[in-house]
């Protein structure tokens, strides 16, 4: 569903007529869409410095619109719901919006995950997965007639009773629209299969009976998965690159491997040579993105861990080359994702809150959006009595940090309440430096019981100085100063590490920013946070 220009809607039409029309994730410059070979040279391979869409952005996918390319990635349950990235060369990306920006869907409430970008004609679609209200995990669409947003969501197309993930449109060999997505057995110790069914042309629903394509072998390297299909069409052949096994946490075992068909729904025949993408010594179980053409030149964007950092940072996006074998299978350039000597730098981020809105990186827990307002150089931020009380939170891009920020008139915050710095991990694990009540205190969320670790008395200052250090991702020091830095004061006394090893979800990295408990009646100012990596 890549933009067409007008000479490609002739030439697809002709095609159409023809019986030879391909994806509609491809835009006409490609071998993908007409099937019959390449409309434009390869040029010189990508200067890929990975990854390139650094911090926590799973299950990656990209569209090119006009001379751009768009991008998005599972957010889980983190808020706002889908971010979307624009380049203009694959490598370098901007975080410019999010697909739901204020509130998600009224139908799904958490596991916002695996969307998938595309465009045709003038419009932008998001297929995406997400937990049902009162159900099962389901498919759902939204669209857009510009890829920045807005987009006005159509509610979910299907959700099985063992949940439905990772949906992905395609166009069949007669140019009839379908959408590919799996059925997530393994959740229930059963099968994975891979379905297909007719879509309408407005992706409001589907139509038709499901057929499937395949599903995953426990004998073989899959495992008790396969999923995260994305499809090209090229060369009379159908091309489902997929994700198999497992994908997240210390012990994942994911790879990426591909099947192909002369026609959408089937016969497929996997690779002999399966997984075609697999562990380097830097990059960690390579899968689930999305097939994309560059100047004649072929690239998945998909997700892998550092091995660095692994969970606690999480799964970032990386840039993969592919070239095709004269037997007509995808190859990968050493049979991993590229890793250079150069990697680049990790972000660094400041926000002086000096701007009417919150910078777009911040992020909140998706069920417990908190209320805030900026004013004047300060982020006044509403506290929450449940959980762990208001959180935002910045990915981290770097498993050793210094995190920093200005809390404001600890003194006057209402009685029952704190604010201060925190590594969240979810609203039940957290791990934060928090002032109020004459006291600062280091408190331990986990499973959402609060052990407070240390604590010393806080003297009545305008404003105390937070800071947060982690160390391999796991293993964080806390500081506080009442003279705006320049005598720092360790919680514990001693300078002993925290360990933060349980904090990241099975799904997601580690946030680091700020917190307030306490009745909904209080209020926290902060005027600076700051995350800077650390060799």
């Amino acid at each position: 569903m890549r933009l067409l220009s007008n000479f490609g809607k002739s030439l697809a039409l002709l095609l159409i007529s023809l019986g030879a029309f391909g994806s509609c994730q491809q835009h006409l410059t490609t071998s993908a869409s007409t099937g019959v070979g390449s409309m434009v040279p390869a040029s010189a391979a990508l200067s890929i410095a990975n990854p390139v869409l650094a911090g926590d952005f799973p299950d990656p996918s990209v569209v090119k619109v006009g001379n751009a390319y768009w991008a998005t990635a599972t957010s889980s349950n983190w808020g706002p719901a889908f971010p979307l990235l624009m380049s203009q060369n694959l490598t370098s990306w901007e975080l410019v919006g999010h697909v739901f920006p204020d509130a998600p869907p009224a139908w799904a409430d958490y596991y916002f995950w695996a969307p998938e970008i595309s465009q045709e004609g003038n419009k932008t679609y998001v297929f995406y997965t997400a937990h049902k209200r009162g159900g099962n995990l389901a498919v759902g669409v939204a669209s857009a007639t510009n890829p920045a947003g807005p987009y006005t969501d159509h509610g979910p197309l299907v959700g099985q009773p063992d949940g439905s993930i990772d949906g992905f449109p395609m166009r069949d060999e007669k140019g009839q629209l379908y959408l590919i997505w799996k059925e997530d057995g393994n959740s229930v110790q059963q099968p994975t299969p891979i379905w297909a069914q007719r879509l309408n042309e407005e992706r409001t629903a589907l139509v038709g009976e499901k057929q499937e394509l395949f599903r995953n072998d426990p004998s073989t390297w899959e495992g008790n998965l396969v999923e995260g299909v994305s499809m090209v069409r090229r060369d009379g052949y159908f091309y489902a690159f997929y994700a198999g096994n497992g994908c997240c946490g210390n012990g994942c075992t994911y790879a990426t491997g591909v099947a192909r068909s002369k026609t959408l729904l089937g016969p497929w025949e996997k690779y002999a040579q399966n997984p075609v993408l697999v562990n380097n010594d830097t990059w960690k179980c390579p899968g689930h993105g999305t097939v994309v053409e560059n100047q004649g030149r072929w690239y998945l964007l998909h997700h892998a861990y550092n091995t660095a950092s692994q969970e606690f940072v999480g799964r970032q996006g990386v840039l993969s080359e592919l070239t095709w074998t004269a037997t007509g299978w995808p190859a990968f350039t050493g049979g991993s994702t590229p890793a250079q000597a150069a990697a680049p730098a990790p972000r660094s981020f400041t926000d002086e809150f000096t701007t009417t809105t919150l910078q777009p990186s911040w992020q909140w827990p998706i069920e417990q959006r908190p209320m805030f307002m900026l004013q004047s150089g300060q982020l006044r931020l509403t506290a929450r009595p449940d959980h762990s009380g208001a959180a935002l939170g910045q990915s981290t891009t770097s498993p050793n940090y210094t995190a920093t920020t200005s809390l404001l008139q600890p003194a006057s915050l209402a009685k029952g309440s704190r604010a201060g710095l925190a590594a969240h991990g979810d609203p039940d694990n957290t791990l934060a430096l928090l002032a109020g009540g004459g006291t600062v205190q280091l408190t331990q969320i986990e499973k959402g019981k609060t052990k407070v670790v240390a604590e010393a008395p806080l003297p009545a200052n305008q404003a105390v100085q937070l800071r947060m250090q982690a160390r391999q991702g796991s293993q964080f020091t806390f500081a506080w100063s009442t003279d705006a830095g320049t005598t720092w004061h360790n919680l514990p006394a001693d300078g002993a590490a925290i360990d933060g090893r349980y904090l990241p979800p099975w799904d997601r990295g580690i946030r680091a920013g700020v917190l307030v408990q306490g009745p909904a009646t209080a209020t926290a100012s902060f005027e600076r946070f700051s995350l800077e990596p650390q060799p």
